[in-house]
């Protein structure tokens, strides 16, 4: 009888051990399948942006995440059709992927309301917030989104500043421009006024497609005089893609005015400088956005983060074209093509 109690004592002693042991164990098979995850991230991307996807997939190896092994990507590349953009946001939405990650403003806002209805967060590089509504503000970007800015009204305005310094007598500058473009009217907004404190004409040309902008130059350059004294790229995909840039380089080289642009490839192919951000590491500051979130943080709790400018001197055009750099500019450039 003894005995028997001191059995049922001990029963009773191991049955909650038994049940923290169970209980334990099922969660340690919970966070070994959370372990083994393999996220699904879909990629909204432009061409002209291929950097920042480098920057971003690089970063989020360092982070972890390795490609086929426990992240696998879906690239979308984008061009310049806006309702092509909308549709591909939409196809991300339908494979049901676990983030969004996107360059450039259009695809942002492609993908911001392609995601509505959805538990499925979206994070933008390179996104322009003013004029947008893309989000509530940096600090609370709200709406399940987040992401990395794109600095466009200090860039555009330090870009005129620049050009006028290396060529000072650029006092009609072209600038052909997307004119339903997510970043225009902020640019202009801020480009204008700069432009009638210095002394300099905007020659605008809005358009609704690539081909008015060479059809405009292809005008002037049967004139006897282009109006024309510099050239600017303006942030829309108009300017930035390699076609587009291609026709206003030839321009700028027949003529031999200096071209102002504002991304990196420009740099290596006639422009006569170029302030941006680095995009790779554009894309590299967005990573630990992704991974505050695939670890639950919700997105848009996460402040959007704001890159530093860079700027790109190509010497050899300068020279080619009589002008003379500043010191103190080149001793503020990122880099100088010599």
């Amino acid at each position: 009888m003894n005995q028997s109690k001191t059995n049922e004592k001990v029963r009773k002693l191991w049955m909650p051990l038994t049940w923290i042991v169970l209980v334990a164990l099922l969660l340690s098979g919970c966070g070994g399948a959370q372990q083994n995850k393999v996220y699904h991230v879909g990629i909204l991307a432009s061409p002209s942006f291929a950097p920042i996807n480098d920057g971003f997939k690089a970063k989020m190896t360092e982070l972890g995440y390795i490609e086929n092994k426990n992240v696998t990507y879906t690239l979308m590349s984008t061009g310049s059709d806006l309702t092509q953009i909308q549709a591909q946001a939409k196809e991300l939405v339908a494979q049901k992927v676990d983030l969004i990650f996107t360059s450039g403003t259009p695809n942002a806002l492609a993908a911001k309301a392609a995601m509505q209805g959805t538990n499925i967060p979206v994070v933008f590089a390179y996104g322009q917030l003013e004029g947008t509504n893309l989000v509530q503000s940096v600090s609370n970007p709200g709406g399940n989104l987040t992401g990395v800015r794109y600095p466009g009204p200090e860039m555009i305005v330090k870009r005129l500043d620049v050009l006028l310094k290396i060529a000072p007598n650029a006092k009609r500058v072209w600038i052909g421009y997307d004119k339903n473009g997510a970043n225009t009217a902020t640019a202009l907004g801020a480009l204008r006024p700069e432009a009638s404190s210095l002394g300099v004409t905007l020659i605008e040309v809005p358009i609704t497609q690539q081909d008015e902008m060479g059809a405009d130059l292809a005008t002037r350059a049967n004139s006897a005089d282009t109006g024309v004294d510099a050239i600017m790229t303006m942030p829309d995909a108009f300017n930035t893609s390699t076609a587009g840039f291609a026709v206003l380089g030839k321009f700028a080289a027949d003529h031999e005015i200096p071209l102002a642009g504002g991304i990196d490839f420009m740099a290596q192919q006639g422009a006569l400088f170029i302030n941006s951000t680095d995009l790779a590491n554009v894309g590299a500051l967005a990573a630990p956005l992704v991974d505050k979130i695939l670890k639950g943080t919700p997105a848009g709790t996460i402040p959007v983060v704001t890159p530093e400018q860079t700027l790109i001197i190509n010497y050899k055009v300068a020279q080619g074209l009589g002008l003379t750099v500043p010191t103190g500019l080149l001793s503020e450039a990122t880099k100088i093509i010599r």
